[in-house]
């Protein structure tokens, strides 16, 4: 990369900032879990390396701006390992996961400004996607124990927030029905995470199967000669209906 990046380098990496390069490691994040859900462990480590590429280019970038250098980047991630691991590498016992999970996050609040209490649902990336975000948040309130102590619980107020977005669909206000959505998803992820699951993956999963059955419907369709305009509702639902039992 040093070598890209020199005088007689490459000129489009030259060119390149860490504005620039934010759509890449974004990109190249999505690439590697594409290859983990693929079972290609070859795939797999291609993407890693272009994944670690974008590590390099940004460690790169700021050694010639005399902020930091790629040392620095790894000193830093391995300080912070035996720091939050004292179970470890020190002489604190725990006796499960969860504790372990307790203790990191007290760790953190350590770590920075000592005159500013940090709040635990600090510092989560605002470019997170929706769904990840509010579990990520979700989870860390529930180690400090403001969390539900049952699922049903939770779908208890799941069904209080359905009866929200009803109210706010009656009163017409866009803004507030907005509002009441977005506390429904918000509700659901909750759900997901209580139980174990990862809200976005299992959005993904369903976006997938959405995907593929109506494909197949398209499929019916063109052999039919004819278009899905064509078809009223009742008749799509049915042939959704039948590809949805073809797969069971």
């Amino acid at each position: 990369m040093r070598t890209l990046r020199s005088e007689g380098g490459c000129p489009w990496d030259r060119e390149q900032t860490l504005q620039s390069l934010k759509q890449y490691l974004i990109e190249e994040s999505y690439e590697v879990l594409d290859a983990i859900d693929s079972g290609d462990r070859n795939q797999l480590a291609e993407e890693l390396g272009d994944l670690l590429l974008q590590v390099v280019f940004q460690a790169q970038i700021c050694t010639e701006e005399g902020s930091f250098n790629f040392d620095d980047v790894a000193r830093h991630i391995s300080e912070k390992l035996v720091r939050r691991h004292p179970h470890v590498f020190g002489e604190v016992k725990v006796s499960d996961s969860s504790e372990v999970l307790r203790n990191w996050e007290a760790i953190k609040q350590t770590e920075k400004d000592k005159e500013k209490p940090r709040s635990v649902v600090e510092g989560i990336p605002r470019h997170l996607p929706a769904l990840h975000k509010a579990q990520q948040i979700q989870k860390r309130a529930a180690r400090v124990g403001f969390d539900w102590e049952t699922a049903h619980q939770v779908m208890d107020k799941i069904e209080e927030e359905v009866l929200e977005v009803k109210g706010a669909m009656a009163s017409g206000n866009p803004a507030e029905i907005r509002e009441e959505i977005g506390d429904l998803l918000f509700a659901v992820v909750n759900l997901s995470r209580f139980l174990g699951h990862n809200a976005e993956e299992a959005l993904d999963e369903t976006i997938r199967k959405f995907t593929r059955r109506f494909q197949e419907i398209e499929r019916r369709l063109h052999e039919q000669g004819r278009k899905m305009t064509d078809c009223k509702l009742e008749e799509l639902d049915g042939i959704w209906n039948d590809v949805k039992k073809g797969e069971a």
